[in-house]
């Protein structure tokens, strides 16, 4: 199937060519896109000298915005599948077959690669595993399925997903969102088991703080995204 990687990146000059490096070793068939955020660092020049196709954005838009913009190039090059893979390191290569295989399959429309669901492989700090379960809890019962990896960016869609969030995907803080707005298109989620490993580069933007905020904002998104009509 033709596969897109899409590579979303702010400020991730230390952990990008091995990135794309460990692309390239497990999935040579796939395309590699570099989404650079507004980068002020060397995200940009790694990506170029790399060889990759990089979307350069000309301010920080945020991770949506990012992210939409791998699945716009997607829906208009007419990919198959669209893989989300963090630029920081955190995910590994050698999983997204078993991303691609179930997506391929069609036991989903978009399959979230969840790091808990491998018992004792990943542990989040506890901001984030509070706000996480949370999460978990609400989606579960949204979507009438389990949910563990709700904040989780490693992700299949196929082209049905990809032609939906290429005009309609969340600005900020999109991962949770996303999954309600697709349960609200009638579009099948599933997770499957994947292993992670700590970030090689760079500092987490996710402060004790800001994952109070994150939280309150996300929660207030999901119920405005229930009363509204999703097109």
């Amino acid at each position: 199937m033709k596969t897109l990687i899409i590579v979303p990146a702010y400020n991730e000059e230390e952990s990008l060519a091995g990135v794309i490096g460990d692309l390239r070793r497990h999935v040579p068939s796939a395309e590699v896109l570099v989404v650079n955020d507004g980068s002020c660092d060397g995200t940009g020049r790694i990506a170029r000298d790399q060889g990759v196709r990089c979307i350069v954005l000309p301010f920080n838009l945020g991770i949506g915005g990012a992210v939409q913009a791998g699945y716009l190039y997607a829906e208009r090059n007419g990919y198959e599948v669209a893989v989300q893979f963090d630029g920081d390191g955190q995910h590994l290569a050698k999983e997204i077959h078993k991303l691609i295989d179930e997506v391929a399959s069609g036991k989903a429309d978009l399959v979230i690669g969840s790091r808990f669901l491998v018992p004792g492989s990943y542990t989040a700090p506890l901001f984030r595993r509070m706000g996480i379960k949370v999460f978990s809890v609400i989606l579960s019962r949204i979507l009438d399925t389990t949910v563990t990896d709700s904040t989780s960016g490693f992700r299949a869609a196929n082209r049905k997903v990809i032609e939906f969030f290429a005009h309609t995907y969340p600005e900020d803080y999109p991962e949770v969102e996303a999954l309600v707005l697709l349960h609200k298109r009638e579009l099948r989620v599933r997770e499957i088991p994947v292993m992670m490993q700590e970030r090689t580069g760079g500092i987490s933007s996710i402060t004790p703080l800001r994952s109070l905020y994150y939280m309150t904002k996300v929660l207030l998104a999901i119920f405005i995204d229930l009363m509204k009509k999703v097109r």
